[in-house]
């Protein structure tokens, strides 16, 4: 399997591919799920291999640790560097399950998930990872917590039992070192409050069990983020969800948090919109850009950016009110992760990771 194939599922149609091909941001075909159902168990049971390719490995996500940058990809690889994505050396991981995502609160404290239902934490800066939840132990607890529930509940968390650790996680977030959510395919919602000891699932109005791509905490609530335009917050910390009404109907591959508390999701077809009121209501925003939106983040100063499938990168000053392409200096390689250090634009991509210069 290649990886594009492995984190961007795909549909034949007329002897040509079509749908998105970012690679964290467009899992959203329903087979999705089912990109490593047929994995062996030894991708949750064997470390992953260390090779000199996996520093050109494909790429899914790129965060910073302090002053180190983490980056994480196909078949377990996680990737270090402390010189600003100059070189790279690879960490100690306990699976081979692929990685979409990875988040830390400090230079230490940090957590990466994706395929097969896989959770790690990391307290040592990335260097070594520790599982703490697997698509296995996910589907027990979520027939666990379906127990005394209607029978549809009960139903469908029996058929996620049969299902095996197939689902994927796309992304995390924590609000400190104890308190984070992570969301993924087919509705799969998680929460700890004690850094990732205990994970619970979390009970959400997503009764076409629509994947879910993004979750962001803003001016205390959270926010989650998924396909056909769904848009969830929590009012109390995330101990119950409401569906906010969306002005797009299109799947958001991802949210996030500005520093002055608004909020912007991406999406498809360079869809991007921004709430400055905790999602009461929306501004759409004019990115220019006609393919989806597959990753954002803040940069240092007040400046905010956004990525497209093709490599763009759209530049903010204004909290995100407005965008400016700036100038490709790169192979346009489609990217899913950005993350900035020491004047340096560093994208997470199919063929490993890349610099540009920031603005």
């Amino acid at each position: 399997m290649t990886p594009l194939a492995m984190a961007s599922p795909r549909r034949f149609r007329g002897g040509r591919w079509i749908g998105p091909v970012a690679l964290a941001a467009a899992l959203a075909a329903a087979s999705v799920g089912a990109a490593q159902a047929d994995a062996p168990p030894a991708a949750l049971s064997e470390p992953a291999l260390h090779s000199p390719k996996a520093l050109n490995a494909a790429t899914l996500a790129v965060t910073r640790a302090g002053a180190r940058l983490v980056a994480v990809g196909e078949r377990g690889t996680v990737l270090l560097s402390d010189d600003a994505g100059a070189t790279w050396r690879q960490a100690k991981v306990p699976v081979q399950a692929t990685l979409t995502t990875v988040r830390f609160v400090d230079a230490k404290k940090g957590w990466a998930a994706g395929h097969l239902g896989v959770i790690l934490s990391s307290d040592d800066g990335g260097e070594s990872w520790t599982l703490q939840l697997d698509g296995l132990k996910a589907a027990q607890a979520i027939a666990a917590a379906a127990t005394g529930q209607d029978e549809r509940a009960q139903k469908a968390a029996r058929r996620i039992v049969e299902e095996g650790p197939d689902k994927p996680f796309f992304d995390l977030e924590f609000v400190d070192a104890q308190r984070g959510y992570a969301v993924g395919a087919y509705s799969l919602a998680f929460e700890t409050r004690d850094g990732g000891k205990r994970w619970t699932p979390l009970a959400l109005p997503n009764p076409k069990n629509l994947h879910l791509y993004g979750v962001r905490v803003a001016g205390g609530h959270a926010f989650i983020a998924g396909e056909q335009g769904l848009l969830l917050k929590s009012n109390d910390s995330g101990d119950g969800f409401t569906v906010l009404a969306s002005p797009y109907k299109g799947s958001f591959f991802g949210l996030l948090a500005t520093r002055s508390g608004a909020l912007i999701a991406y999406g498809l077809r360079g869809n991007a919109l921004r709430s400055a009121d905790q999602g009461a209501s929306w501004d759409k925003l004019e990115t220019g850009v006609t393919v989806s939106m597959s990753a954002a983040a803040l940069l240092d100063g007040d400046a905010l950016a956004l990525l497209s499938q093709s490599g763009e990168v759209l530049l903010s000053r204004d909290d995100g009110k407005s965008f400016k392409k700036l100038p490709r200096t790169a192979e346009p390689v489609p990217a899913a992760g950005l993350a900035q250090a020491d004047g340096q634009l560093v994208l997470a991509s199919l063929r490993g990771t890349r610099r540009q210069p920031a603005p």
